[in-house]
């Protein structure tokens, strides 16, 4: 038996990048998945047809995660389509690097909705039903930012921080009714997103990983799918980090 067959998963941001290769790695292993996505409704489609050509059922809706209403309707779309959603991946984010100079107020706000607020919409949409069936698994997605200091993206970095936060207090609290919550922060993966840095920027990254390279998007997917599954059982509220050693998480 597959490890996640009779599961209905809901990837945000499942259009591309890591959202994607989320998406796909959980169908592959038995999951009915919906994705959420913003404006790729092409990219939308193919992810969607790649999972019925797993034998999965696949749907996907348009969502704003900062917007509760949208956020409201996928998951009830997603219900609907599918059945009791039992998988979260929270992968629905921005990003953009600015120094202090230029983050006024609206930028902040901005960053902070979609990626710290929106984190909270997604998981507060489906945490009583997961706890009603005694069973849930959330993965949040936040990023090595949150645990070094990164003076161009203050905005970012905060957000990110406090998806960490977030997602402990969720785990302790939720823990004792069988629902499950922890989350992956990435290093630099090769995703658009990584290329808002400059390519001197790109560069310096890394020059100084470790491992010598960026991270690939299916090696973050199979990191949430750890976390997922019965191979992470006794975990709950954790925060792994795959950086090729940039961050180390004491």
């Amino acid at each position: 038996m597959a490890e996640f067959s009779g599961r209905v998963a809901l990837v945000t941001g499942g259009s591309r990048g890591i959202g994607r290769e989320t998406a796909l790695r959980l169908a592959s292993e038995g999951a009915d998945v919906a994705i959420s996505y913003v404006t790729r409704r092409t990219e939308a489609d193919e992810v969607v047809s790649a999972i019925r050509a797993l034998g999965r059922r696949g749907h996907a809706a348009v969502c704003d995660v900062s917007d509760p209403e949208q956020v409201g309707a996928l998951v009830a779309g997603t219900r609907a389509e599918l059945g009791p959603i039992g998988l979260l991946a929270h992968c629905g984010a921005i990003s953009n690097v600015a120094d202090h100079t230029r983050i006024d107020l609206d930028t902040w706000r901005q960053m902070i909705d979609v990626n710290l607020t929106g984190t909270y919409l997604a998981v507060f949409a489906v945490k009583d039903e997961m706890i009603e069936q005694g069973y849930g698994r959330i993965v949040t997605v936040s990023s090595v930012a949150a645990l070094h200091p990164r003076k161009n993206q203050i905005h970012y970095s905060a957000s990110k921080a406090g998806v960490i936060a977030f997602t402990r207090c969720c785990a302790e609290a939720w823990a004792p009714h069988g629902v499950r919550v922890n989350c992956v922060a990435p290093g630099l993966i090769e995703t658009e997103m990584a290329h808002a840095l400059s390519d001197e920027a790109f560069a310096a990254v890394v020059a100084a990983t470790p491992m010598g390279r960026v991270g690939r998007p299916e090696e973050i997917a199979a990191t949430i799918r750890y976390l997922m599954s019965e191979d992470s059982s006794f975990l709950t509220g954790q925060v792994i980090a795959p950086s090729g050693g940039r961050v180390m998480v004491p």
